[in-house]
């Protein structure tokens, strides 16, 4: 089973946010950090475009980078129902995958701070390009809350399932050809026990 990270199983918001501060502080742009959590999911380059010169992303994305392990990693707190998910694959003998966008280092740091008990975690991919990873590792479904994480689904030959817990509603998700569209991952736990009855676990 492979899950995304940033607001299906992490709730980053805060860190984040207090991470576009200080590179607020530091390079004297006003980000406004409120409006950029509300729209977590494409990689950090695609947000840094809306407020800088395409030659100063880079080294603002390096920057941001340098200052998350110690100010966003540490606030980042568990979705409700996180834990509970993750069990419900684990007590069924299924193992789990985390595939993100968030590069690999913060990503296994929010996993390790939040005791997430994952196998394996896989950082710097968003859309189809988490495809290979769900494929390799031969997850049976994906869970996240973006539309590019349907797109993943679709790439690695999984199941896609949604939670309306990020930028989109339960009912967009479902246009957007999402297979499952929960409300939160506390929904998780008897969508699986039902998915089971009809799909063998991979």
């Amino acid at each position: 089973m492979g899950f995304d990270l940033d607001m299906t199983l992490a709730d980053t918001r805060a860190g984040i946010a207090a991470v576009y501060d200080e590179l607020a502080v530091r390079l004297g742009v006003p980000f406004d950090s409120a409006a950029i959590v509300s729209r977590l999911g494409p990689p950090l380059e695609v947000e840094l475009a809306n407020w800088l010169p395409s030659e100063e992303v880079p080294a603002a994305a390096d920057l941001y980078r340098e200052i998350y392990p110690e100010m966003g990693v540490p606030v980042h707190t568990a979705m409700a129902g996180a834990h509970e998910a993750i069990e419900a694959v684990r007590r069924a003998g299924g193992g789990v995958i985390v595939v993100t966008g968030k590069n690999v280092r913060d990503a296994r740091g929010t996993v390790a701070v939040l005791g997430l008990d994952v196998d394996e975690v896989v950082g710097s991919v968003f859309g189809a390009d988490k495809g290979s990873a769900l494929a390799r590792f031969g997850a049976a479904a994906y869970v996240g809350d973006h539309v590019a994480d349907i797109q993943a689904a679709r790439a690695g030959g999984a199941v896609s399932v949604t939670v309306a817990t990020g930028p989109y509603t339960v009912g967009e998700l479902r246009d957007h050809g999402a297979d499952v569209a929960l409300g939160d991952l506390t929904e998780f736990a008897a969508w699986f026990a039902g998915w089971r009855e009809h799909d063998a676990l991979r």
